[in-house]
């Protein structure tokens, strides 16, 4: 490595983990006087609340690290401009993408350590936060999910209308046993409930109909249990469930989901996906921020760091909106996610095109 890369480098690394104290740090503050109530309420030790934000902290760190890095790369470009630095770098025969070398080392690194921090090590702490926030912060997970579509077998589907999960009760309940394309039972039932004794399910007020060719077969009663392949717990949408998961409990997770064919399996991908995306925003960002901070501005340091953080927000905006639209939506969850990346890459490119070099 040339002394121009370690220069850069040097300069871009601790200006990183500089800006990324400093906002990791404002963020606790606000993070800490947003849950005091909560703290006092519940009349929580320093330690239990110092263990707290020892598991949220690393969870924090690690969402704010793309925006970081671009912030970093706008502060460390733009004072290398006005100090006409990349004037006489250029100027000496380097080339504006051997210019860049240093910097996309940098963010490759930053982006390594991410990826493996989201993929894996971050599971076991964000379960500590998680548990935390649903004891003292958000209560206890009760759901009540409406239109619930389960694959219990290779042949069996069961839908529930409305499902309660303070009672382990649903309503409105369908079985159907589907083979070669054909319908050959359908149970119905008003309600059903859940019998921790015997872990079954007890059908009130059920109708079934078994098809044999042309032959129909119709019985009902008042009340039926049958065993499930299905517990109550799989009932219970945990949001924060995904944040829980490494990487390849991920994996597992949506391959579960996918042959239970689920609703929520578009959650599960969202994750994935910005799991892979959000590592990869850290190299696009740098080289965005060094395109738009490269040039020697007349308004000097403070418009192109100014500008830079208009960027930032900018981005931010998109990436919340790219996420909680693929969340709630669930359609086109890949290019969704990726949209941010995709439209910051193509600025970048236009921006790259444009500069002299």
């Amino acid at each position: 490595m040339k002394l121009l890369d370690r220069y850069i480098l040097k300069k871009f690394l601790f200006s990183f983990l500089f800006t990324l104290l400093l906002i990791v740090f404002i963020i606790t503050v606000i993070d800490v006087t947003e849950k005091n109530d909560y703290f006092i309420k519940h009349n929580l030790s320093w330690g239990e609340v110092l263990r707290y934000y020892y598991s949220f902290l690393p969870y924090m760190t690690n969402m704010v690290t793309p925006i970081t890095v671009f912030i970093t790369t706008v502060f460390v470009t733009s004072r290398l401009s006005q100090r006409t630095e990349i004037i006489a770098i250029l100027g000496g025969g380097i080339h504006f993408i051997r210019f860049l070398t240093p910097y996309f080392i940098g963010s490759a690194i930053i982006a390594l350590c991410s990826f493996v921090l989201t993929g894996w090590v971050l599971a076991d702490a964000n379960k500590s936060r998680v548990a935390f926030e649903t004891q003292y912060i958000d209560g206890p997970l009760r759901t009540q999910s409406k239109h619930i579509h389960v694959k219990l077998s290779e042949d069996t589907y069961l839908y529930v209308g409305y499902y309660r999960s303070y009672n382990n009760s649903g309503s409105d309940i369908t079985l159907e046993t589907i083979r070669d394309y054909q319908l050959v039972e359908k149970l119905s039932a008003k309600s059903m409930r859940w019998v921790e004794e015997n872990e079954t399910w007890e059908l009130q007020d059920w109708m079934n109909r078994k098809m044999d060719g042309l032959e129909e077969t119709i019985t009902h009663g008042a009340s039926l249990e049958l065993a499930f392949n299905l517990h109550p717990n799989d009932f219970i949408i945990n949001p924060k469930l995904q944040e829980m998961l490494t990487l390849t409990e991920l994996n597992d997770h949506i391959k579960n989901l996918s042959a239970k064919g689920t609703g929520i399996l578009h959650v599960f991908l969202t994750e994935k996906y910005v799991r892979y995306m959000s590592p990869f925003a850290a190299i696009l960002l740098t080289f965005m921020g060094v395109v738009v901070c490269a040039r020697k501005s007349r308004g000097g340091v403070g418009l192109q760091i100014a500008l830079g953080f208009i960027l930032a927000i900018v981005y931010i905006a998109l990436f919340l909106f790219a996420k909680g639209s693929a969340t709630v939506k669930g359609n086109h969850l890949l290019l969704t996610v990726w949209t941010p990346n995709l439209l910051f890459g193509t600025i970048s490119l236009v921006l790259y095109k444009l500069l002299p070099k």
